[in-house]
């Protein structure tokens, strides 16, 4: 059963960089976002200054599927830390393009800089032409978690420890300190490690090695059920997983408005950029022996989708960033306060809504 005791932790928001062209919508519709630097750069001191804590750059590496021009996670994430003052900014790598102890160095230098703002989400590999077509090994669906496994553990151990050795069946490290380590926060032994995906193994790793677990592409029960998952593994290792729930946000003056703005985005839909990339994820799911990877069982309309539950941190898209996350951050944020004193005062469940 899922614990439904509230907590008085402030629910987080964190919202996806727009370091690829083409926004986060594969529609022809009209997208009034760009993915270059200076719009990057405005568009995280808006998130800051609204009450956006997070950001998380996506990566991508090959031109496809809606996404021609990219610019690098690491590098880009590095740049609106240096940009910003308070925003935590994650940046999205892929195990076997990524040594861990590069990365973690990498990381080292973000944190310090920032003052410890750098996070990582381990992204376990969807896209196999990525790999293949660069000569790098594709591994199968679980290989890629035991991988990604390694690989968060080699992080941690080397944010956190001297003469670090992990010997396992990716990585092999002996004796290694990396110097400095990542800038000291009161209460964080290092910088967040996100993690997500819906199959079997990526469940086992948010509970089992991650800070932070990612649902996406479930409806409301469908992550009830990976939350209580996710949680019983992670008690299972004497951890605590936090958790994050991806949504994309229509937020016009009524339900009316957003209805018909969601019917234009799905109307407009760019079919064959959704079909390569459905079939890529799918065939990352249908990749598992339970059929449970991420949007395995979806639709085109469900790529587009309402969330609504109270949990650690939504991360949320938008179809024009630069004022449409203005606008949230200005006016439903601060609803999301008054509820949370509410529950603060007088213990009562909440529940929130965008739409």
């Amino acid at each position: 059963m899922t614990d439904s005791t509230p907590t008085h932790e402030p629910l987080k928001f964190a919202y996806w960089v727009p370091n690829v062209s083409g926004g986060l919508v594969i529609s022809s519709i009209e997208q009034r976002t760009d993915w270059d630097y200076d719009y990057n750069v405005k568009l995280a001191r808006t998130a800051e200054r609204v009450g956006f804590e997070y950001a998380l750059s996506q990566v991508r590496y090959a031109s496809s599927y809606g996404a021609a021009q990219q610019h690098e996670s690491t590098s880009i994430s590095l740049a609106l830390l240096l940009a910003t003052e308070k925003l935590k900014v994650i940046a999205a790598i892929h195990p076997g393009i990524w040594h861990p102890a590069v990365l973690a160095k990498f990381i080292n230098t973000a944190d310090q800089f920032s003052h410890g703002r750098a996070a990582v989400n381990v992204v376990s590999g969807w896209f196999k032409d990525e790999y293949t077509d660069l000569g790098l090994e594709w591994l199968e669906h679980d290989e890629r978690y035991e991988r990604a496994a390694e690989f968060i553990q080699v992080l941690r151990g080397l944010w956190t420890q001297e003469k670090f050795s992990f010997h396992g069946k990716y990585y092999d490290i002996t004796d290694f300190t990396l110097r400095p380590f990542p800038y000291e926060v009161p209460g964080r032994a290092h910088p967040d490690i996100f993690q997500g995906g819906n199959s079997t193994a990526a469940r086992f790793n948010g509970g089992a090695f991650s800070d932070w677990y990612f649902s996406n592409g479930k409806d409301f029960d469908g992550f009830t059920e990976q939350y209580d998952d996710v949680t019983r593994i992670a008690a299972e290792h004497g951890r605590r997983t936090r958790f994050g729930l991806n949504g994309f946000v229509i937020q016009r003056d009524s339900r009316a408005e957003a209805e018909a703005q969601l019917r234009e985005i799905i109307a407009h839909a760019d079919s064959g950029a959704v079909e390569g990339f459905r079939k890529s994820v799918q065939e990352a799911g249908n990749a598992t022996a339970d059929k449970k990877g991420m949007w395995a069982d979806s639709s085109l309309e469900d790529l587009v989708q309402y969330k609504r539950r109270g949990v650690d941190l939504f991360l949320l898209g938008f179809l024009h960033f630069q004022e449409e996350l203005e606008h949230f951050g200005e006016t439903v944020i601060p609803i999301v306060r008054e509820l949370e004193a509410d529950l603060a005062r007088t213990g009562d469940p909440i529940g929130v809504a965008a739409g």
